[in-house]
């Protein structure tokens, strides 16, 4: 395919805009069109709804791509893969370079708590992290078709510019949640933890009319953490929450544990990693 990458000499940040509710979502044309004002903008999304899909790459079967005319002043692309796929592809394919920043969403419903672990939208974000992109992934509590996106792309844009700006940490990235209110209801931004909160799933069983036995998931979602700096009670204040997430899943904190009653060999500066994290890096753009 063509190379798509704007003309080299621009001093704009390029800046790449992805999801998982697919290329002709409302959500990420309320997502690209925010960013206009901020950079270059490229859009590489998948062609088919992909929520819940998690980080799953596609390995056994071909990835196509081809171009949506329907963005207006911005290229964008629609890739068969997943959210993940759709990342990839667009640094090795269509841009051929590393992005200043990549954007994911606006998502059609909450990704705040665990629902991190299952989000489309937010492994998108995690795999531009993985590749030393600043990224973002970004969620409104509405989960119509016809939301209003208008409050959203306005604090998507303010949260962008900020990491422009001023960075994230390596290994890191943002997910920001915002309540589905008007934007003068909502009462600002909190700088959030990921709240104790989980999934209690069903499985209904049916019959086809074949008389064959099948399962349909459902389930309830409940929130076991009141805490002041979870996310869950700042959505339900009616702020906008952004909790900094991370993809290295060690458990330093039960370290210790394992180094006192299991018959592990301990790795050098086990010790040390056992009580905190290393340090991040500095802030990279």
């Amino acid at each position: 395919m063509d190379s798509t990458a704007p003309d080299a000499s621009s001093s704009r940040p390029l800046i790449l805009v992805t999801n998982d509710d697919g290329a002709t979502a409302p959500g990420i044309r309320a997502l690209a069109e925010a960013m206009l004002p901020l950079g270059d903008v490229i859009v590489v999304a998948p062609d088919k709804p992909q929520s819940g899909m998690g980080h799953a790459i596609t390995i056994n079967a071909p990835i196509f791509v081809h171009p949506v005319r329907d963005f207006g002043e911005i290229k964008a692309w629609a890739c068969s893969g997943t959210p993940v796929d759709c990342v990839k592809l667009a640094r090795d394919v269509v841009l051929h370079r590393r992005p200043d920043l990549c954007v994911s969403g606006i998502n059609h419903g909450a990704n705040s708590s665990i629902n991190v672990i299952y989000s489309g939208t937010m492994s998108a974000a995690m795999e531009a992290a993985i590749e030393g992109i600043p990224a973002i992934g970004f969620s409104l509590l509405d989960y119509s078709h016809h939301a209003d996106f208008t409050a959203a792309s306005e604090y998507a844009a303010s949260i962008a510019r900020q990491v422009l700006e001023h960075g994230i940490p390596k290994g890191v990235l943002l997910n920001v949640n915002i309540p589905a209110l008007p934007a003068e209801k909502i009462l600002g931004i909190r700088l959030c933890r990921q709240a104790n909160a989980k999934w209690v799933e069903e499985f209904v069983e049916r019959t086809d009319p074949r008389g064959r036995k099948y399962y349909w998931l459902t389930g309830r979602f409940e929130n076991y953490d009141e805490g002041h700096d979870a996310d869950e009670t700042a959505l339900r204040d009616g702020y906008v929450s952004v909790v900094p997430v991370g993809f290295d899943f060690t458990a330093y904190q039960a370290m210790a544990h394992f180094q006192e009653h299991y018959a592990f060999q301990r790795a050098a500066g086990t010790a040390a990693a056992a009580t905190q994290p290393a340090e991040p890096d500095a802030a990279t753009r």
